[in-house]
């Protein structure tokens, strides 16, 4: 007949079989775990079903608004245009019509600057020949050329000289700003799916993620656009690295902004880098081109310097290069400080 055991009797046996840690042991910490926010059950109800809703309505209404801002009646905002020698009363009226006029002694050095985009064309009312002259560049879009055409010479395009023309596989002068914008949807759908695919994804990981998809982004932009179609002619390696670079601090800027803001962080990241990043890259039209408002920012975030570095290394003699790197490595540095702070630093202070 088996003995009977009490309830109390089977508690103390099983303590005496498990083995006490020593008061001297060590306890391994791993450091890379993520401070991830307890589960929420969410919006219910009314809220839940109207939230949603609003949130992207806000968001499409942004949307519509900046880029009607943008281009719904563009006209420049001291555009930058040479003229040579004394400006006439023609240029004259050019500069009351939104074009900053710089003098040039004589027709090379502005076609030098034509080139390097320092001005966005030339014009000398007398010419070689007695009769005007208009350097311009096709690479900076067909509606650049009509507009400068339409202002100094009235339509008499027989005058006009394009001395920097754009690729034949990018006869509308948009192929740089639909491959940005790709690129950026690209970018900012990485940085959302990674933390709802892997939230509890170790640090280094996920920077080598970030890494292997910046690296893969730039190559695929510049083997599509560049070798495939034609439609940047600028260095392959060239614009892999400045691609790259863009890559990687978009896709950083959304992780930070959903590390530190949680489900708000998607929206604001899609208004700051989808909608006000790809309205102020210049891919359309110049900056100069955009209101007052929206001007700065083409200086600032991650599109808009690096859509112009691409078109400087594709036509204007590496025009925009350095600022891009040195603007998009401040991104990528901050992004990555934030996530490191976010997911080792305050687990280390939690721990100690």
């Amino acid at each position: 007949m088996s003995p009977v055991v009490s309830d109390h009797d089977a508690e103390t046996t099983a303590r005496h079989a498990r083995p006490e840690p020593h008061p001297h042991a060590h306890v391994v910490v791993h450091e890379h775990v993520v401070d991830e926010p307890a589960a929420r059950v969410g919006a219910t109800g009314a809220r839940g079903a109207l939230l949603p809703a609003l949130i992207v309505l806000v968001i499409g209404a942004i949307f519509v608004s900046v880029y009607l801002a943008a281009f719904h009646a563009p006209r420049p905002h001291q555009l930058p245009v040479a003229v040579v020698g004394s400006t006439s009363q023609q240029a004259a009226s050019a500069e009351h019509a939104g074009f900053d006029l710089r003098v040039y002694p004589d027709l090379d050095s502005a076609r030098g600057a034509v080139q390097h985009r320092d001005v966005y064309a030339a014009y000398d009312a007398t010419g070689p020949n007695g009769s005007p002259v208009l350097l311009y560049s096709s690479a900076n879009g067909p509606s650049v050329t009509a507009l400068l055409e339409g202002t100094f010479l009235h339509g008499k395009t027989s005058a006009a000289q394009d001395v920097r023309p754009a690729s034949s596989g990018d006869t509308r002068g948009l192929s740089i700003f639909y491959s940005a914008f790709g690129l950026v949807l690209a970018g900012f759908l990485f940085g959302t799916m990674t933390y709802q695919m892997a939230p509890r994804l170790e640090f280094r990981w996920r920077m080598a993620g970030l890494a292997f998809f910046s690296a893969v982004g730039g190559l695929a932009v510049a083997a599509i656009a560049g070798t495939a179609f034609g439609a940047l002619p600028g260095p392959f390696l060239a614009v892999t690295g400045l691609t790259a670079l863009m890559a990687a601090a978009v896709g950083g800027a959304t992780m930070a902004l959903v590390r530190l803001l949680g489900p708000a962080g998607v929206s604001v990241s899609s208004v700051l880098l989808l909608i006000l990043g790809n309205a102020t890259s210049g891919g359309i039209l110049p900056p100069d081109f955009l209101p007052a408002w929206l001007h700065p920012l083409s200086a600032v975030l991650p599109v808009g310097v690096g859509v112009r570095a691409v078109q400087g290394v594709a036509y204007f003699d590496n025009d925009g290069v350095v600022r891009a790197v040195v603007v998009l490595a401040v991104w990528i540095a901050v992004c990555v400080g934030v996530l490191w702070h976010r997911d080792v630093r305050s687990a280390r202070v939690r721990v100690g």
